[in-house]
């Protein structure tokens, strides 16, 4: 019998179900190899894409998933974060017993899943990687094995945690991690070489005091797609600008401040939450005997008899010139409105300062120690220099213990050297909390109605303006410019903006957040505009920004 050769439409057709085939999942058998670039997983809708993942010309490839359309195309999850793999001869295979696996070139295995009957693998348009068996059923799931971000709909539970990477372009765990304590409460934690300490919410305060539960033990949460999260000890919040249809992730930032992420349409990303609204306020950041100090920016600075450990990494802090003896030649030099959070040796109440310094210089182990001018006489012994914080609402001072040959002046004055900025993204109004407001907050109400009435005025000269192109109006005129200074991070424009009779005695970063506020609120698409309860929750914030102080319980 002769055989009909097939249709042109037949080649087609099976070619078109092959190339779909081949880019949307990987069956079981077949693999994806480093060396081709167009071996790629692309989820239906072609937001995210899975692959090998690298960084310029460095021989070191992720297997990951990333935003397809993002600026550098950002990464949400890894199978292999801390041990890279070879650019040739490397491949992830779906092999005939079911698991997928991951092998370097010399054929060792780096990374494999537990499965054993997995069919296929699927990237879906959530991002979620997932192995199904032949009846659709999902065996495996990128979702319960985050990174450093979560994505909306995914869970972060118990058995689940955000580890923030090492640094930029460095995909190493990290020391921040975002998780669920034995006690029910999410937190914030630095887990460094050599010691760890909880920043977030409020270590001064209690559980209730953070607004928090402990009596839920399902130890969930969730980001849901209008960019609302939800957790089971009633932790809550919302992205500014909330609502469907906008690409959005949750990261624990290698800074140690978790935010949330807004992608725009030219994809750059837009800071919508964020846990901190005081970058000083992550323990760590500073490294070891280094100390954050309050200025527009976090800046960290060396004690006087101390010098930096590694020049541009200040995770590494700061080293003493000296060396540590039980000598009592020593002397004691005063760092005004400065703090060591924790790694106390001896905590007293009524004390004299003459009396906390007998203290110091009768033990080996102290560093220093604190002493709080609040009418209490509150005395702390450290017996390590870290966390230091440095801020003029602090009511006391710590005393440096130094030998007599080491050079300081005193009272000393700190000058902070800039920290390396965590990513290059737009920052606009945050709808964020701040974990040192109290419970109860003094209102100035005309403070708040004076910008409310601004924003509104801004919102109707923009309503009388029109949309047309003829004539760019004064106001158009100045928002658009703000937003290109913004975008390139530059802040000059604030002084420009801030009425010259206030003669610069103002907060650069509460102008900086009016204005953005104003101009989110008058965004020409009206889903990305913020509600009045975000814009009051922020004015809040910034009203209360120099007023928070932190707490003297410890």
């Amino acid at each position: 019998m002769k055989l009909q050769a097939p249709s042109l439409l037949t080649v087609l057709i099976f070619l078109f179900l092959s190339f779909q085939t081949s880019t949307s999942l990987l069956t079981r058998g077949s693999s994806l190899s480093v060396e081709d670039n167009s071996h790629v997983l692309t989820s239906p809708d072609k937001t995210f894409t899975c692959g090998f993942y690298s960084i310029g010309d460095e021989n070191a490839y992720w297997f990951s998933v990333w935003f397809t359309n993002s600026s550098n195309r950002t990464v949400v999850w890894m199978a292999n974060r801390d041990r890279p793999v070879n650019g040739q001869g490397s491949r992830v295979s779906l092999r005939r017993n079911g698991a997928m696996v991951l092998t370097d070139v010399d054929g060792t295995v780096i990374w494999m899943t537990n499965t054993t009957s997995a069919d296929r693998a699927e990237l879906l348009d959530s991002g979620n990687l997932v192995l199904k068996d032949l009846q659709g059923k999902i065996l495996w799931q990128s979702f319960n094995f985050p990174t450093d971000t979560l994505l909306p709909n995914q869970n972060l539970t118990k058995n689940t945690k955000l580890i923030s990477k090492l640094g930029s372009g460095n995909f190493g765990s990290g020391f921040y991690t975002f998780y669920f304590d034995n006690d029910n409460v999410l937190r914030l934690i630095y887990d460094g070489p050599d010691t760890s300490s909880v920043y977030w919410p409020n270590p001064d305060w209690d559980v209730f005091q953070n607004g928090r539960t402990k009596y839920n033990s399902s130890r969930i949460a969730v980001l849901d797609d209008m960019g609302s999260f939800l957790s089971s000890d009633i932790f809550q919040f919302s992205a500014i600008d909330m609502g469907f249809g906008i690409k959005r992730r949750l990261t624990m930032d290698y800074d140690g401040n978790l935010r949330l992420y807004s992608l725009n349409g030219n994809g750059s990303w837009m800071i919508s939450y964020e846990a901190l609204r005081q970058q000083c306020n992550v323990h760590g950041i500073c490294g070891n005997n280094g100390i954050c100090v309050y200025t527009q920016e976090p800046k960290c600075s060396c004690p006087p008899g101390y010098e930096v450990m590694e020049p541009g990494n200040w995770n590494k802090g700061c080293k003493p010139k000296f060396n540590r003896t039980c000598s009592k030649q020593v002397k004691f030099i005063e760092l005004p409105h400065v703090d060591f959070y924790g790694n106390d040796l001896n905590f007293s109440r009524y004390t004299s300062k003459d009396s906390c310094m007998k203290l110091c210089l009768d033990d080996c182990r102290c560093e220093a120690f604190s002493y709080r001018i609040t009418g209490k006489g509150r005395c702390y012994t450290k017996s390590v220099l870290f966390n230091g914080l440095n801020t003029p609402n602090f009511p006391g001072s710590i005393y440096l213990k130094l030998p007599l040959n080491v050079e300081a002046s005193e009272p000393t004055s700190l000058v902070g050297t800039d920290l390396v900025c965590p990513s290059s993204v737009t920052k606009v109004v945050k709808g964020t909390s701040s974990m040192y407001d109290t419970a109860v907050k003094r209102i100035r109400w005309a403070y708040l109605y004076s910008f409310a009435i601004a924003i509104g005025a801004i919102e109707v000269i923009f309503f009388v303006a029109g949309d047309g192109d003829e004539e760019e109006t004064e106001l158009k005129r100045f928002v658009r410019v703000v937003k290109t200074k913004i975008q390139c991070e530059e802040d000059s424009w604030i002084e420009d903006v801030a009425d010259p009779r206030m003669n610069g005695k103002f907060s650069k970063n509460q102008v900086a957040t009016l204005v953005r506020i104003g101009i989110s609120c008058v965004e020409g698409d009206r889903s990305k505009r913020p509600t009045m309860d975000s814009v009051v929750q922020t004015l809040l914030e910034c009203e209360a920004e120099s007023e928070v102080v932190r707490p003297n319980k410890r």
